[in-house]
């Protein structure tokens, strides 16, 4: 394989991430102990440019590696989700880990080690480029699930997480096998060209189909491949669990999209029907379970679950209205679940985090700001206007209407009243109930910075959405 200039241009914000992510390990034992901040800035300064190169690079259309990797606006897109997302979470970081006693540099290398392999997966244009993206991605959030390594529920999650992420990805290599097998390629545009006009009555196809479905079933947490999603969820360290619902669930939907309607479109009639059955399943028990929690986190993991329920449907149209619904669906999806998150991890109770929803009894007496935009969030993830929540769940279901699916959009709507139980129960906690004074709130700067971005993005495109709705139009234009 032969590199030029042109093929390192275009994986510049790659190349940056990467490069500030060993330059933070690499300077890490130079840092004392009390300036351990300075690492956090040094991320920033990575997202920040790797930003500015993703948006000079956006509306560029570029084949490169050999057809490996793809600079596009569709990846572009999510590019910037991704960005937004591990920023946010640095932010949210810096308080958290001193309050946790876990302010260690390497958590910062992490961060930026996953924000890369979630990049190269939404530019993969190749099986074997998608799979190194997963497993860049996917290796360091094993670890952070773990960072709280003197608490059991961490390390539970760390294992549980890293030993069904590694059942899955053989899963997904064995799907990618025998894709390989029956076409003679791994590369996305020679599958589609392998797929398209002809008669596929090898059932091996539909077994690839299904392995692959399964493989990144597992990464979008659809049931029922979620049961690790509550376990980590409550077990990881609050923002990692805010930047791998966000950033792992908007990275695996633009691989699933690229995938399954770019490559797999010829068999579309095959993996539409699986889908919609997942998306059924996932839909009701995600939120059906989500009803009975009272620990805030796992509740906040039945809730993803749901809601990729709710983005498979944007994927089962997989038309052009669909994918720009899914793409929207994942930005406003971002914004208002690290807010959720980022107001959670505020809440201490005898010196640990306050995760149960009854420690959110009086917020409102304690911190209007905080709660108020806790029920921003709330709001927004149950769909009410005029929230983003809502202006995402209109775009999708009437993308699904336009298809045909009327009856999905039907159940899809009774249990999204369904879920107004469990997330307006948090409201009500937080402005009915009498404080609780064993339950402290404490707010950094960082990270009311990062809550006021979030509350103000929610209210903002569910307000006046033009703006955000016409950046994916035009990035899904040169799709497919």
């Amino acid at each position: 394989m032969n590199f030029s200039v042109t093929d390192i241009g275009a994986v510049l914000p790659e190349i940056i991430v990467a490069a500030y992510a060993c330059a933070i390990l690499l300077i890490e034992p130079f840092i004392p102990k009390d300036r351990r901040n300075i690492l956090a800035f040094f991320g920033l300064a990575a997202l920040g440019l790797a930003f500015y190169a993703t948006v000079n690079l956006m509306w560029t259309d570029l084949s490169v590696m050999n057809g490996m990797f793809i600079l596009d606006p569709f990846g572009n897109f999510f590019k910037l989700i991704l960005y937004v997302a591990a920023a946010m979470t640095i932010l949210l970081s810096i308080g958290y880990l001193k309050r946790e006693g876990i302010d260690l540099g390497e958590y910062y290398a992490f961060i930026l080690f996953a924000a890369c392999g979630m990049m190269v997966m939404v530019s993969a244009s190749d099986l074997i480029t998608v799979f190194l993206g997963l497993e860049l991605a996917s290796i360091p959030f094993y670890i952070l699930a773990g960072f709280k390594r003197f608490e059991a529920k961490s390390l539970e999650a760390s294992a549980k997480y890293f030993i069904l992420g590694s059942f899955s990805s053989g899963i997904l290599l064995f799907g990618i096998s025998l894709l390989y097998g029956l076409s003679g390629t791994t590369n996305l545009e020679a599958l589609a060209q392998h797929l398209r006009g002809e008669e596929i009555g090898n059932p091996a196809w539909i077994l690839a189909m299904i392995l692959l479905i399964v493989g990144f079933g597992f990464k979008v947490a659809v049931v029922p491949f979620h049961m690790w999603a509550p376990d980590v969820y409550e077990g990881a360290p609050t923002p990692v669990t805010a930047f791998l619902s966000v950033g792992s669930k908007a990275a695996s939907f633009a691989v699933f999209l690229r995938v399954f309607v770019e490559a797999l479109g010829g068999i579309q009639s095959d993996w539409r029907l699986l889908l919609i059955l997942l998306a059924v399943v996932t839909i009701v028990l995600g939120n059906v379970v989500a009803l009975v929690q009272t620990n805030i986190k796992r509740m906040l993991a039945y809730s993803s679950i749901a809601h990729a329920g709710y983005a498979v449907i944007g994927l089962i149209v997989g038309d052009r209205l669909g994918i720009v619904s899914l793409m929207v669906y994942m930005g406003v999806y971002a914004f208002m679940t690290l807010g959720a998150f980022g107001v959670v991890m505020l809440l201490r109770r005898g010196g640990v985090e306050g995760d149960e929803i009854a420690d959110f009894a009086g917020l409102a007496r304690k911190n209007r700001l905080a709660a108020f935009a806790m029920l921003i969030f709330m709001f927004s993830l149950t769909g009410i206007p005029p929230t983003a929540g809502f202006i995402a769940k209109f775009y999708i279901f009437m993308a699904a209407v336009n298809a045909g699916l009327t009856w999905l959009v039907v159940l899809a709507v009774i249990f999204t009243a369904v879920s107004a139980y469990f997330y307006l129960k948090v409201v009500m906690v937080m402005y009915m109930k009498e404080p609780d004074e064993n339950v402290q709130m404490v707010a950094p700067s960082a990270a009311v910075m990062v809550l006021a971005v979030a509350a103000a993005a929610v209210l903002l495109i569910g307000i006046y959405p033009g703006p955000f709705l016409d950046l994916a139009q035009n990035a899904v234009l040169q799709f497919r």
